[in-house]
């Protein structure tokens, strides 16, 4: 493929965009990927090139949470390894099995998200994790290498999903966002290690949005951070919804 300045503009502001919003609450393959197809790249070959620009754009904005001490490290280095195996495990199975069949489960589970979301009103607002017993922090074990799973398989969605188990169990939502990138960093890794092994990476357009996807990352992070709370959640809900309205455009167009 020969390199154009277009092309090359899309690609970096897109990545832009979408690292901005998936370093807060997830859901920035929603304006990554399209923009990869709409340079004429296969949806394998943009799945597997967006994998390898967002893990840079994850690890930017994780190290910046980090920094910022919204990141319970001990917590989320006992998931990592779990969730980087399972996401390769996704991400095997995806090369195998059609991703369609995932769609009407990720629907019905986002928009009942959604709905908990905007019912239960100070949801998120204030931090009341303590301490995991053994039974939850096996289910919340369980709960984490699924969604890694997930993501190498499908991945979209991915960080809301991530995000709303984290406030299940008493984290806000600037600590969930935090907690998540570290997460989300490591299914990234593990799905996009299986991409390159198969070939379907395009390194070229994949390091320049890459390069734009630190920027975004840096920046949207920072964002948040500074923002609070409030800005956190807001964003999550739109995402969320996106998030429905195109994997129900996705399924309704493969139905027909």
């Amino acid at each position: 493929m020969e390199w154009d300045l277009t092309l090359i503009l899309i690609v970096i502001g897109f990545g832009f965009l979408a690292a901005f919003i998936d370093a807060v609450v997830g859901g920035g393959g929603l304006i990554s990927i399209p923009a990869l197809l709409s340079i004429g790249l296969s949806p394998a070959v943009a799945l597997g090139t967006n994998k390898l620009a967002s893990s840079f754009g994850s690890l930017t904005s994780a190290l910046r949470f980090l920094r910022a001490g919204h990141v319970d490290i001990k917590i989320v280095l006992r998931l990592v390894p779990l969730i980087f195996i399972l996401s390769m495990g996704g991400a095997t199975l995806a090369t195998m099995l059609p991703s369609q069949l995932l769609k009407p489960i990720v629907i019905v589970v986002l928009t009942l998200v959604l709905i908990y979301t905007l019912f239960k009103k100070e949801w998120g607002d204030v931090r009341t994790f303590q301490r995991l017993t053994v039974i939850k922090a096996i289910i919340f074990a369980a709960l984490m290498g699924l969604i890694g799973f997930y993501d190498g398989f499908l991945g979209g969605g991915t960080g809301s999903f991530m995000l709303f188990v984290l406030l299940m169990f008493g984290f806000d939502f600037l600590s969930a966002a935090g907690n998540a990138k570290v997460l989300n960093f490591a299914s990234n890794i593990g799905a996009l290690i299986l991409f390159m092994v198969l070939g379907q990476v395009n390194y070229l357009y994949g390091l320049v949005m890459a390069a734009s996807m630190i920027a975004g990352s840096y920046v949207g992070a920072q964002f948040a951070i500074s923002k609070g709370v409030g800005y956190v959640k807001a964003l999550f809900v739109i995402v969320t919804l996106l998030l429905i309205i195109k994997n129900t455009y996705d399924y309704i167009m493969q139905l027909l």
